[in-house]
């Protein structure tokens, strides 16, 4: 026996702690129906039948014995057995994404994230307004949008607020002019490429003569 074993089994305080291994923690079909089967259970519904009749027509596509093992640990287990936190590259992509992208899982999903923590719901509303904004040329919000962000106790919000308004004029014509500068970027970006192909091979003759007749 190794030492890191013989440590493990040490410090081990209950026998669960020693149930991990290749078969722990491996994704299920029905992890992105637990947040709304702990809503359930929680509501007090608790018959297993009824539960994995519920989230069939949401799209789950795994056998009835899954969801019944599933509660039967949450009636059995001391500790409350809940459904394994979504990423946060999960919940930021949902939050950026225009909501009727959003699968009824996803959705579902997003809700049980907002229940537990109120900053986000907060933060998706100032999100998901200034993407109107953005996509629709509505640069005059822009003000209201400031003071609604100032309001919430959001630091991070407030600090890209505080950005925002030392150039206010800008950036409300940049949400509201249909012109912008993605296409001199672009060409600076082709020239920057085209040198770096060139380094140490080429002189600016050959470099304006691939960039005039590209």
């Amino acid at each position: 026996m190794t030492y890191r074993t013989a440590k493990q089994l040490a410090d081990t305080a209950t026998p669960e702690e020693l149930f991990t291994g290749q078969w722990q923690n491996r994704p299920s079909v029905l992890d992105d129906y637990k947040p709304y089967l702990d809503d359930r259970w929680t509501e007090g519904r608790t018959n297993a039948w009824k539960l994995w009749e519920e989230i069939v027509p949401l799209g789950y596509k795994g056998s009835y014995q899954r969801v019944r093992a599933y509660l039967h640990d949450k009636r059995t287990s001391p500790q409350p057995v809940t459904a394994r936190p979504p990423s946060p590259r999960s919940v930021a992509g949902w939050t950026l994404r225009r909501p009727e992208t959003l699968t009824e899982t996803e959705q579902l999903q997003l809700k049980a994230v907002w229940a537990h923590c109120p900053e986000l719901n907060a933060l998706t509303g100032h999100v998901r307004s200034f993407a109107t904004m953005l996509t629709e040329r509505q640069g005059e919000r822009l003000p209201e949008w400031l003071d609604a962000v100032r309001q919430d106790d959001l630091p991070s919000l407030h600090t890209l607020a505080a950005g925002i308004d030392r150039d206010r004029d800008a950036v409300i014509a940049g949400l509201t002019l249909p012109w912008s500068s993605g296409v001199g970027e672009g060409h600076v970006s082709r020239i920057k490429m085209l040198k770096r192909q060139m380094f140490g091979r080429a002189g600016f003759a050959l470099l304006r003569k691939r960039v005039l007749l590209s």
